[in-house]
């Protein structure tokens, strides 16, 4: 099969009209952005990503669309403060535009989706956030006062979140260093745009943190798929880690390889298609606590073996199918694919703990300096318990309340900071 066809195969059958994908897309954007209107409100950060920021500031240009600040305003910080959130906030009640320009990674699409959201809602609700999250609050309060959400273009720059393509904002108190989330159609961006090539700018940390978030995207709904969602999340997840394994090593040591940015960039796509046909579990909700130790897709990337081993007795039929596409990578033996039950979970996680290591990346929480695992681990089994996140404990292919969690996630978190598999218990 050629993978990288389906993708986009898979991408245009899903989102129709609604994406702008490929290389060189750039210059689309803004014929397509004057049904939003005229007056455009540009958030971003410029950096690495200035050449982005002024291809798209001047495809807007052409087509007669003003951007009513003159240059684009400062997006996100990475994880998508609050402080960012408010002041975007501010802005947008300030310059009423007819849409919003977002563009940048995650954190900038991610506050921007947010603070669409308090703007639209602040004559009612005021200047909170704190309202929305969980799953269906932003539409609840949409239909309660009859309002609409700011139509909102967002251009991916990062192989990583998806955020361009989804309906999830994740937002960070850097006081507490925990992370919430956002999850409802309506935020979903109205339209959708990525050049793949514009990665080749990215630093190789974020690249390798993108590889592993896109991974952790893909496999995480797929371990929860039931029912009629099983056939899709896995064919998602097939085309998504097959494009992740042929062409990983191969970006890490040549960044400019645009061949590899598109594969990688597509997969990232197919994991955000992924979040949209199912939810993400274990690994997400603990990598919400680690973002003063990680970033997220790090954390994901680490964790997610040992939650492998806690699903164990849930995800045989997808193990199956992921020790056949790791052992024809060689990550694994093809001895593999006749193990079941714990054994084969042990040895697909140490199968991915070694594509991890393949790629440069790390197998275990304390190999990353900044964790402490006397603040970080409390923090996450603490996060678990709370309401506002437990639609990622209902996910989990072995799902677990709050009352599980200190029995049954503490052994998780201490395995994954010693990187002992063994010491995991299961339900």
């Amino acid at each position: 099969m050629n993978y990288k066809e389906r993708a986009y195969s898979l991408l245009k059958d899903w989102k129709k009209d609604d994406y702008l994908m490929g290389v060189g897309c750039l210059s689309e954007i803004g014929k397509r952005a004057v049904a939003f209107g005229h007056r455009a409100l540009v958030i971003a950060n410029m950096g690495h990503i200035g050449e982005t920021v002024s291809a798209v500031i001047r495809s807007l240009e052409l087509s007669g669309i003003e951007v009513i600040t003159g240059k684009a305003v400062k997006g996100a910080k990475n994880n998508a403060p609050l402080d960012d959130l408010y002041r975007l906030v501010a802005t947008i009640l300030a310059y009423e535009p007819d849409f919003i320009v977002a563009i940048g990674g995650g954190s900038t699409l991610d506050v921007a989706k947010a603070a669409n959201t308090v703007a639209t809602l602040a004559k009612e609700n005021g200047i909170d956030v704190n309202p929305y999250f969980g799953t269906g609050k932003v539409s609840e309060s949409l239909k309660k006062e009859g309002k609409k959400l700011l139509p909102l273009i967002a251009v991916e720059t990062v192989s990583s979140s998806g955020s361009h393509l989804t309906k999830y904002s994740n937002i960070t108190d850097m006081s507490t260093g925990q992370k919430k989330l956002i999850v409802d159609d309506a935020i979903t961006p109205s339209l959708s745009v990525f050049d793949y090539s514009v990665t080749s700018s990215l630093p190789i940390s974020t690249t390798l943190e993108g590889i592993l978030d896109s991974l952790s995207h893909s496999y995480e709904v797929f371990c929860g798929a039931k029912g009629e969602k099983y056939d899709k999340a896995k064919e998602v997840f097939t085309v998504c880690v097959n494009l992740l394994f042929t062409y990983s090593e191969r970006l890490i040591n040549n960044p400019h390889d645009v061949e590899a940015r598109e594969a990688i960039g597509l997969a990232s796509d197919l994991g955000g298609y992924a979040i949209m046909i199912g939810g993400t579990s274990g690994g997400h909700l603990t990598s919400f606590s680690l973002v003063d130790s990680m970033p997220h897709g790090l954390a994901c990337g680490i964790m997610n073996p040992y939650y492998t081993v806690f699903y164990s007795s849930a995800i045989e039929e997808q193990l199956k199918v992921f020790a056949e596409i790791l052992s024809s990578y060689g990550y694994a033996e093809h001895s593999i694919c006749g193990l079941s039950g714990r054994d084969l979970a042990e040895a697909v996680a140490k199968a991915m703990l070694r594509f991890n290591r393949t790629i440069g990346a790390p197998v275990k929480l304390k190999d990353v300096p900044s964790f402490n695992p006397d603040i970080h681990i409390p923090r996450a089994l603490s996060a678990a318990k709370d309401d506002d996140l437990k639609m990622k404990l209902q996910n989990m292919p072995v799902p677990m309340t709050k009352d599980d969690v200190d029995e049954y996630m503490a052994p998780i978190l201490n395995a994954a900071a010693d990187g002992d598999l063994s010491i995991i218990k299961t339900m």
